[in-house]
């Protein structure tokens, strides 16, 4: 059986980043990026190649322990504060 959990939205300085998990067996098999900066070019074409690095890792490392995306700090930052609060509510739910 499979949970899904969001975590909390983070406020960075270039717009919210929200993380959703999906957890099974007391493994992560899905990362998914409800949120995340956006609106310009630039914040854009930085969140196209970094979200998707943030996801990966996240399932590689299983934890929230992840590297920061050169050159996306702050999305990076505030992908690790909501996936950590997603991972505490799968912990309180019993699902981790």
């Amino acid at each position: 059986m499979s949970s899904v959990v969001a975590g909390g939205v983070v406020d960075t300085q270039y717009g919210p980043v929200q993380v959703e998990v999906t957890v099974r067996g007391e493994r992560i098999v899905k990362a998914h990026t409800l949120q995340h900066p956006s609106g310009d070019g630039q914040t854009d074409q930085i969140n196209g190649y970094a979200v998707p690095q943030l996801n990966q890792e996240t399932m590689a490392v299983q934890s929230a322990q992840i590297d920061t995306v050169s050159g996306a700090t702050f999305t990076s930052e505030g992908y690790r504060q909501s996936l950590q609060s997603a991972l505490d509510a799968a912990h309180k739910a019993g699902a981790l």
